[in-house]
């Protein structure tokens, strides 16, 4: 598999918008295709269908296979209460499937430590899975903390990390922070849409982000 690992400091920092923005910008130089493995409160939150609708993807630009939980919970407790289990080698299973021609752009649930089962937890996916690490942070107070122990914990498993994508208004002296202790790329800066929609996230992407 070739392609991305789009993880996050925290759940709720936007890495749905950002895979988004990848697969609408990736899209002019690489046949792309993006997969979420793993998707909690599916009821309330369907990350995939978001993607598809956000970038103007095509059906053979989107995996639809993957863990599907009804409740908005941490992957293993909402597996254990719908009396399922989580576990990677299955993942990986279905990862095999994948549409081996394209670049995939694949986003995880939460941050890196998030657990999926007694024994693994999301970073082990990363690993297993062998994809550079793209890290989605909050652009204010706060993200300097969190996004460098993001990369400590990352780089520890000898996990490659492409860059780093920041969230919200923009501020200058958080992203030269992130750069300089991290010593790793902002890649982008992600604004707040007044309106968010494919016919503005797709442009601005396509602007905006250049290929990695």
């Amino acid at each position: 598999m070739k392609g991305f690992f789009v993880t996050g400091t925290d759940t709720g920092v936007g890495k749905t918008v950002v895979s988004a923005c990848l697969a609408a910008s990736l899209r002019r130089s690489d046949d792309v295709c993006y997969w979420k493995p793993v998707q909690t409160g599916i009821e309330e939150d369907d990350d995939t269908a978001m993607v598809a609708e956000l970038a103007d993807c095509s059906k053979d630009e989107i995996y639809s296979e993957g863990i599907r939980l009804e409740r908005p919970l941490s992957p293993h407790l909402s597996a254990r209460l719908a009396g399922v289990s989580i576990d990677i080698e299955g993942i990986l299973v279905t990862a095999a499937n994948h549409p081996r021609e394209r670049l995939m752009i694949v986003e995880g649930a939460g941050g890196v430590l998030v657990p999926l089962n007694d024994k693994e937890m999301m970073i082990d996916l990363i690993r297993d899975l062998n994809l550079p690490a793209i890290v989605v942070s909050r652009s204010g107070l706060g993200t300097i903390n969190h996004t460098l122990m993001t990369l400590e914990v990352l780089r520890r498993r000898g996990i490659n990390v492409a860059g780093v994508v920041m969230n919200g208004d923009r501020n200058d002296e958080n992203r030269k922070a992130v750069e300089f202790y991290g010593e790793i790329p902002v890649i982008a800066e992600i604004p707040r849409f007044e309106r968010l929609a494919a016919d503005t996230l797709v442009p601005w992407a396509q602007k905006n982000i250049e290929p990695i």
